[in-house]
């Protein structure tokens, strides 16, 4: 029973590195990537749909994405949601396709993106204390009802710190490397 409780705290807890990690290609580096418009959605035909379902994204140079709607009649919708985005871009649109030019970083705003970034994990680590709190409330629960012994119930819980040790690691790693990328020139 203890088994699964910790299985199923690492299994959620596995999301939230996943969640975690989603959330820092979304942060430009000063790199064009394709994955940095991957959070913004634009109106299809009235329904928000992600841009790069609506689009080939492609970054031909480092600092210049490329987006080639399918559907060339979508192509100020698409604009539109990248303007609005909080992204800082500035979209030209052609006709055909849309040019994204990635302006280097300045010192203040690669200060920014640090901010934002460390605000994220810090958001990952909330959720993994949560998803402790919830085996450890389970454990209790289990204790209570007579199922594990108070020292198997104690087992359990070093067992979920440990494992919330190890994920807050992980995510103090991501930040560090994510940091790192964003302070380089």
């Amino acid at each position: 029973m203890i088994k699964e409780v910790a299985n199923q705290a690492k299994k959620d807890m596995d999301k939230v590195i996943e969640n975690t990690k989603q959330e820092f290609t979304k942060i430009q580096t000063g790199r064009a990537k394709a994955s940095l418009l991957d959070g913004i959605k634009a109106d299809y035909y009235g329904a928000p749909t992600p841009i790069n379902q609506m689009a080939k994204i492609s970054a031909p140079e480092p600092r210049q994405l490329l987006v080639a709607p399918f559907d060339k009649t979508v192509i100020g919708d698409i604009e539109k949601a990248i303007l609005k985005s909080d992204l800082g871009l500035n979209p030209n649109n052609d006709g055909d396709l849309i040019r994204i030019n990635i302006p280097q970083l300045t010192e203040e705003r690669r200060k920014q993106l640090v901010k934002v970034v460390k605000q994220k994990a810090e958001e990952g680590k909330i959720s993994i204390r949560n998803l402790r709190r919830e085996a450890n409330s389970e454990l209790e629960e289990l204790e209570k009802e007579g199922e594990i012994s108070e020292d198997n119930y104690r087992r359990g819980l070093d067992n979920i710190q440990e494992i919330t040790d190890e994920y807050i690691a992980k995510i103090d790693s991501l930040l560090e490397n994510k940091t790192a990328d964003i302070m380089e020139v």
